[in-house]
């Protein structure tokens, strides 16, 4: 039992060092085992990845289409003039729907790298013991695949909160939003003047403006605003799908070396079922076979211990050495 307490302090340790400090002298040329920088490059990858869809997704379709039809079947009888909220938060998922999967193959990107390290490094510290590699790898596995099952529900839940909710105290939206709502009478200008077919808007770049000219100016101005606000609204989102999961993911990875290792790999090697600790640290062939090369080794210096002191017993009975 000491010996299993050593390997998983050791192992603790060790974990704590790479997946939590950033500390890799135990593994200087490994890079792989470099776990907080990893795991670092995997979430700016993540961001990138995301950004990417934004920019495609805002220069995907004509100008305004996707708000002006979405603005025509959510009118009702009412005032004029007001934006349904109805409109922007069906934008909203639309957007939230077509970067969902995102986060969720990023996160089991990381927790499959979080395994391969965690075993690797159990496998290690516990060379000498076979049996214990083998109960200890399926010991991580199971608390691995329960701590994927926790983080996948997690991460359906901050998905599913960005569908529902369109909040932020983020000042950088009202910023964004006067940004781009100051080029709004540039954009009414040139939708009015029919020698004109393009304007040039921070982030969508030059624009077609000829197919607006269809609608009712009033739909078209209200569909310029909710684009504008949507923009302003998806940065944010997009920054938050992003530390969101970075808090989660540190979090979790902080939890499962401080604590749920120990308590989950010692449940799960005690459990009889399992063979229990002693079975499990029985002496590997090769150790067995050094302890009993020792052991002759010992029993042979003993032996000649004792002719060593029967020959000198045998000389003090005759007198001892004979004097020059």
């Amino acid at each position: 039992m000491t010996a299993f307490m050593r390997i998983l302090v050791s192992s603790k340790d060790t974990l704590k060092k790479i997946m939590v400090r950033g500390e890799f002298d135990e593994y200087p040329d490994e890079v792989n085992m470099h776990c907080t920088a990893r795991m670092a490059e995997m979430l700016d990858e993540y961001s990138k990845e995301l950004q990417s869809k934004f920019h495609k997704e805002i220069t995907a379709d004509k100008f305004l289409m996707d708000e002006i039809r979405v603005l025509l079947e959510t009118r009702g009888i009412g005032l004029p003039n007001f934006l349904p909220k109805s409109a922007f938060l069906t934008l909203l998922q639309k957007n939230v729907k077509e970067v969902s999967e995102t986060p969720f193959v990023f996160v089991e990107k990381v927790w499959k790298y979080v395994e391969e390290v965690f075993v690797c490094v159990l496998k290690q510290h516990s060379e000498n013991y076979p049996q214990l590699q083998s109960s200890t790898k399926r010991a991580a596995q199971n608390l691995m695949s329960l701590i994927k099952n926790k983080s996948a529900d997690r991460v359906k839940e901050i998905v599913e909160m960005e569908k529902v909710v369109d909040y932020t105290c983020n000042p950088d939206y009202m910023s964004t939003l006067n940004s781009l709502m100051g080029h709004q009478e540039n954009f009414t200008k040139v939708l009015n003047d029919m020698s004109e077919s393009k304007i040039g808007l921070p982030i969508f770049g030059d624009i077609e403006v000829g197919h607006l000219r269809e609608y009712p100016s009033v739909v078209v101005q209200q569909a310029f605003d909710m684009k504008m606000r949507c923009t302003a609204y998806w940065k944010i989102v997009l920054l938050r799908l992003v530390d969101s999961l970075a808090l989660h993911l540190v979090f979790s990875v902080h939890n499962l070396v401080s604590r749920d290792m120990e308590v989950e790999i010692v449940k799960d090697l005690m459990n009889p079922h399992n063979g229990g600790v002693e079975r499990m640290l029985e002496e590997s062939p090769k150790v067995t076979i050094r302890r009993e090369k020792l052991n002759r080794s010992i029993k042979l210096l003993k032996v000649s211990k004792e002719e060593v002191s029967k020959i000198m017993d045998r000389i003090s009975a005759d007198g001892g050495p004979a004097q020059v």
